[in-house]
């Protein structure tokens, strides 16, 4: 499936071919280097996550708890795009690179003078990727390269038809496109690409439509494939190392990719992933998680459909999986497990330091691992009201469910918690390792689900649930609000230092910051900043739209800036985009959302945020044509 296009130049080509010859043995740790090194300044926010932990962290500390309240709008940058407005931008050096759901265009804009557009790349797409797109026509980000000495800096993107472009980053010229994923069979991509040394990671969409799931290592500087794995099937295609799960062989080991399936069930199975990644130099490891299995209605599918929702640990080099740990066997609910991945260095209960992952999951229990070999530290639910499970045995690793809020054919299980928009889900939450805290933004909504039987039809839905969707118990089931909330999490003494109700779902993620102030957006259109350290709210600001979008923050020429996409979409905003009504619609979120078209409508861009709002333009003659005063006319 990987090629590469005629659409660049026969030079660029010639060009890509040169580099790859060219490549040292030394330039993928160089590479990674200038990455490494790139994250560390507060000026630069060059990766989804900030850098290889994904902890959505900033040492900038201008912005404190007490003068936060100083924040105004510096400047802003419309898409003009209407749909949900996905991640976060970059900025590298001095220039912000600015992603939009489909079309998906990219702009480049200097940060001296950000009203001025140094380059734009507006791609042309099959418009039939729409159609096949599951909840809404998002996009998840970008990723930038810095180059090897031989080919320059690159931004990476991905686009709703399923294709993966390199632009050069100085001028938004294609270096070369390739081909992820077949929207024929309803794969699209959604994704934000991922660089490692000179490696891009490119994962999937579409398990709504019986995809099977896979993420690709592409040589960035040529588009060569380098290895891909999928989440089920044979174990040569699922790419298991020879000591996979060592270290936890109760979580199983080889075979199960196909023997947890009935028959030829895999083939079409999902555990699709288009959610986040986190990589450790130290592990040579990458973590990530697949998604749900399809079709959603379990009893098509028996067995524990290996290796769906699962959290992997996977070698960067070759693809092969370290351990692989399935959070939810056979999955009821449609709780895709593609949640962030937030990497810690933390003293555990015994005062042995670890290298821990922490991923809050959809099946709303936030997870801890070893992230060297894969060993359960802490299972903790999310919030109290999580019925489906009981408790998940440290021992085993396995749920232990409650069969009333089970699924099955011929019943509607009722008040599910969560739904299948899960506690959490595809927001980016941050981590303070000062702190020691997780802030997660957090979903609060429950269901009823009744399943149907469907036939398997390449290309379309393949589900078999119908949902209602509502509140959660501390919600207001009257008025349809009180969907959300935010939290922070101590995942050594397993316990929530503070939480907060949100009208609405806190669905883009969270930022933390060393001044002791972390930020998240809201659905119904505000950007806020609350104590690190209580909750206590501090500010706020009315954007154009809902977010969707975590907040980043950078400095440039001294001053912090806070930045944040706005533009209400996604899954809780198919209802608005689309102008639907069925309750059931949006695989059930319209009835959840329906109080929101009330309080915010659509439109996307940037906002960015400075102390008393100084910025480039605190000067007037920035980005004047002419600064000449002709007095008098004629």
């Amino acid at each position: 499936m990987s090629r590469l296009h005629t659409s660049v130049s026969a030079l660029s080509v010639a060009a890509v071919m040169a580099a790859a010859v060219s490549l040292g043995a030394s330039a993928p740790a160089v590479a990674n280097d200038k990455l490494v090194e790139l994250s560390k300044s507060t000026d630069n926010w060059p990766m989804t996550g900030k850098n290889y932990n994904a902890n959505n962290y900033s040492e900038a500390n201008q912005v404190t708890k007490e003068n936060v309240k100083q924040l105004r709008p510096a400047w802003s940058f419309s898409t003009g795009v209407l749909s949900g407005h996905e991640g976060t931008p970059l900025v590298v050096d001095g220039v912000m690179y600015i992603h939009s759901p489909f079309p998906n265009t990219t702009f480049a804009v200097g940060l001296d003078d950000p009203g001025k557009i140094l380059w734009q790349h507006k791609p042309k797409q099959n418009p039939t990727a729409r159609a096949v797109a599951c909840c809404d026509v998002v996009n998840r980000g970008l990723a930038y390269w810095p180059g090897n000495g031989t080919v320059g800096p690159l931004i990476i993107k991905t686009q709703l038809d399923g294709h993966v472009v390199a632009l050069d980053a100085k001028t938004g010229e294609e270096f070369w496109k390739l081909e992820n994923s077949d929207i024929k069979v309803g794969s699209t991509l959604t994704i934000a690409p991922y660089v490692v040394k000179d490696l891009v990671l490119i994962g999937s969409s579409g398990a709504e439509l019986g995809v099977r799931g896979y993420v690709t290592a592409y040589d960035i500087a040529t588009g060569a494939q380098k290895w891909r794995a999928y989440a089920t099937g044979p174990d040569e295609e699922v790419r298991l190392s020879d000591d996979f799960n060592s270290a936890n062989p109760h979580y199983g080991q080889k075979g199960l990719g196909k023997a947890t399936w009935e028959g030829e069930a895999w083939k079409i199975g999902g555990g699709t992933n288009w959610g986040w990644y986190a990589f450790d130099p130290d592990t040579n490891l990458f973590y990530y998680g697949s998604g749900n299995p399809a079709p959603w209605n379990e009893t098509m599918r028996p067995g524990d459909n290996k290796w769906t929702m699962t959290i992997w640990g996977r070698d960067i080099d070759t693809g092969n999986a370290k351990f692989g740990y399935q959070k939810t066997p056979h999955d009821e609910w449609d709780y895709a497990g593609v949640n962030v991945m937030m990497l810690s260095e933390q003293q555990d209960k015994e005062g042995k330091m670890r290298k821990l992952l922490t991923h809050p999951d959809r099946n709303g229990i936030v997870y801890t691992l070893d992230r060297t070999n894969g060993d359960l530290v802490s299972a903790d639910k999310i919030d109290d009201t999580v019925n489906w499970v009981k408790k998940v045995d440290l021992k085993t690793g396995l749920p232990e469910r409650d069969p009333e809020f089970g699924t099955r054919m011929d019943h509607k299980g009722r008040d599910i918690c969560p739904s299948a928009m899960g506690y959490h889900n595809q927001g980016h939450d941050s981590y303070d390792p000062e702190r020691k805290s997780f802030f997660m933004g957090i979903n609060h909504i429950c269901m009823d689900w009744e399943p149907f039987m469907l036939p398997y039809r390449a290309g379309q839905f393949f589900v078999g649930a119908t949902l209602w969707m509502y509140p959660g118990p501390k919600g207001d089931r009257q008025t349809y609000e009180g969907l959300g909330q935010v939290k922070a999490y101590d995942a050594i003494n397993n316990k929530f230092k503070w939480q907060v109700m949100e009208r609405f779902a806190a669905w883009g993620g969270t930022l933390a910051t060393a001044g002791g102030v972390m930020f998240y957006g809201t659905l119904d259109g505000f950007i806020k900043a609350r104590d690190s350290d209580t909750g206590e709210l501090l500010w706020k600001f009315k954007l154009p739209s809902g977010v969707i979008g975590h907040p980043m923050t950078y400095t440039h020429n001294g001053k912090q800036y806070v930045a944040i996409y706005y533009g209400v979409g996604g899954w809780p905003g198919v209802g608005l985009v689309f102008d639907l009504n069925d309750p059931t619609a949006g695989l059930g979120s319209v009835g959840a959302f329906k109080q929101l078209q009330h309080y915010t409508q659509m439109g996307g861009g940037v906002m960015v945020f400075s102390l008393n709002g100084d910025g480039p333009y605190s000067d007037p003659n920035v980005g004047e044509y002419s600064t000449n005063v002709i007095q008098g006319g004629g």
